[in-house]
């Protein structure tokens, strides 16, 4: 496309004109956003003040819903699981900073396969992943069980006891989200000046002291910005939990989810009004927690 130009031979300035081409450009996005998030959302809010029927159709109960899930017992433990698994998957960003630091060293060779090998679970369909962790707890004839029968120690059945299950989802949530935080920790690093390493190195800093005093501090951005993602996937925590624990399991109480819970009174119970309510209540608490984080992130984080 040529650049109208002006007797001067410079570009000319943008005209009022040149600004609908901008909106032209941006309306598939907006439209996909409007149809697919923004209208959904509305829809959700006006169906949580409804009731449904077994068969379809809903006429409006106005604040029953809520006043049902204020007295529900399963919330209280759906809100607990949720944020035991919350906590503990946020134990992927440290380790994956130090993935990427690692990965960063100089001289480090096959940083490509390792790489590559770290991101496979983000790229990797959720069923494959959940069936192969499902064999590997296996509390008969899992590799776990037999590498810990190896050195003496007799493993649990780590899925179907109430006790173990939600930690090993848990685990399962924090290697899958691994690849990802590292490649945006890399871009991170790799954007660090090399002047401040070389600078710590003349003065005596180790490889440690730089990790904790240059590339920390200046990473916090990608930091703030992997954690509010964590966050946020781990309150939407289901496939795993629906694929590897499963209805009939006696553990289920102690890992459904709010959103495991909203699919159990919304699909399988059809009580489309009251799956809506919990859906709110979720877009609630991520949007608490969101700007919590948001707030705090003045006290820590460094930019520049």
């Amino acid at each position: 496309m040529r650049v109208r130009t002006t007797t001067s031979g410079r570009p000319r300035p943008p005209t009022r004109d040149s600004g609908w081409w901008a909106l032209l450009f941006l309306l598939p996005a907006a439209a996909g956003l409007v149809i697919f998030e923004i209208w959904p959302t509305f829809q959700t809010i006006y169906f949580s003040f409804t009731s449904w029927g077994a068969f379809g159709g809903h006429v409006w109960s106005g604040l029953e819903n809520y006043r049902t899930l204020i007295a529900d017992s399963d919330i209280v433990h759906a809100i607990v699981n949720t944020a035991i698994i919350s906590v503990i998957s946020l134990l992927a960003v440290p380790l994956s900073a130090i993935v990427a630091a690692l990965l960063s060293l100089p001289g480090m060779r096959g940083v490509t396969v390792y790489r590559t090998l770290y991101f496979l679970p983000v790229v990797t369909l959720p069923a494959a992943v959940a069936l192969t962790w499902k064999y590997l707890f296996n509390g008969d004839y899992g590799l776990i069980n037999w590498l810990l029968s190896k050195i003496g120690v007799d493993g649990p059945h780590w899925l179907s006891n109430p006790a173990t299950a939600i930690f090993a989802i848990s685990i399962v949530g924090v290697w899958g989200s691994i690849g990802y935080n590292m490649v945006i920790f890399l871009s991170g690093i790799r954007g660090i000046p090399t002047d401040y390493y070389e600078a710590a190195e003349l003065d005596g800093a180790g490889r440690l002291a730089q990790f904790f005093h240059i590339t920390v501090p200046l990473l916090t951005p990608s930091i703030f910005f992997v954690t509010v993602i964590t966050v946020i996937n781990s309150l939407q925590a289901f496939d795993l939990i629906y694929l590897m624990v499963g209805q009939q399991s006696p553990a289920i109480e102690r890992t459904e989810t709010l959103v495991y819970l909203f699919y159990q009174r919304g699909f399988a119970e059809h009580d489309g009004g009251y799956a809506a309510a919990i859906g709110v209540l979720l877009l609630l608490a991520t949007l608490i927690l969101t700007a919590a984080q948001f707030r705090l992130q003045r006290r820590w984080v460094h930019y520049g």
